[in-house]
């Protein structure tokens, strides 16, 4: 089910129409498959409620339906939107995550959830990333966990883009803004991973990820 879920200001309509542009270029942009470092870092946690951030074509919110969290997952195209509810359909767990679209530096779901994660927020946009992780600390419920995995680094066959900013983890960390004794960081570490170039050749890529509980 894809809601619209704007109550607190309309969305950017620049910016959907931009990343539904992207989506529209080919018929599967992203692999299909969850991020390594979501499965690595969730495989061993208790599933319950999870908030999936810019879910795209939901590789990610699938998976954690399958492994059976209940799963709020949000993005800024409608034509991501409906391929990952199709996705999730194929799969057998359509009842299990409620797709959302939002302009997260406008609107936010609600509620409280045991898992939040966001997997590569970045954007050439003016995208609030600082502001929309802070919500997304406050959205985790006691005892939950707040996932963020971003790029180290530009991959080489991409020029810089000087508008988009890659922060270390300490970074993220520090811009959390995170109260003294109610949170405990568990990762907080640069990976590699393989991703094939536009020519199809395997490249290593430098990710980051950082791990945090509210106590």
């Amino acid at each position: 089910m894809t809601t619209d879920s704007t109550a607190s200001g309309a969305p950017d309509t620049s910016d959907a129409e931009l990343w539904d542009e992207r989506y529209r270029e080919s018929n599967r942009i992203w692999s299909g498959n969850p991020n390594t470092a979501l499965v690595r870092e969730v495989e061993g946690l208790t599933p319950g409620r999870a908030l999936d951030l810019g879910c795209g074509e939901g590789a990610d919110a699938v998976w954690l339906a399958r492994w059976g969290w209940q799963v709020t997952a949000t993005d800024i195209s409608r034509v991501a939107l409906g391929r990952a509810a199709e996705h999730a359909a194929e799969a057998g767990v359509a009842d299990r995550i409620d797709w959302q679209f939002h302009d997260l530096g406008v609107s936010f779901p609600g509620g409280e959830y045991d898992l939040v994660s966001a997997q590569f927020l970045h954007s050439m946009g003016d995208l609030p990333r600082e502001q929309i992780l802070r919500r997304a600390a406050a959205a985790v419920a006691p005892g939950g966990v707040l996932l963020i995995v971003g790029h180290a680094g530009f991959p080489s066959w991409e020029h810089n883009h000087a508008d988009m900013e890659l922060p270390t983890t300490d970074e993220v960390l520090a811009s959390l803004e995170l109260p003294d004794g109610e949170w405990e960081v568990l990762v907080s570490a640069e990976h590699e991973r393989i991703q094939n170039d536009p020519d199809g050749n395997p490249t290593t890529r430098t990710d980051n990820a950082l791990k945090v509980r509210r106590r």
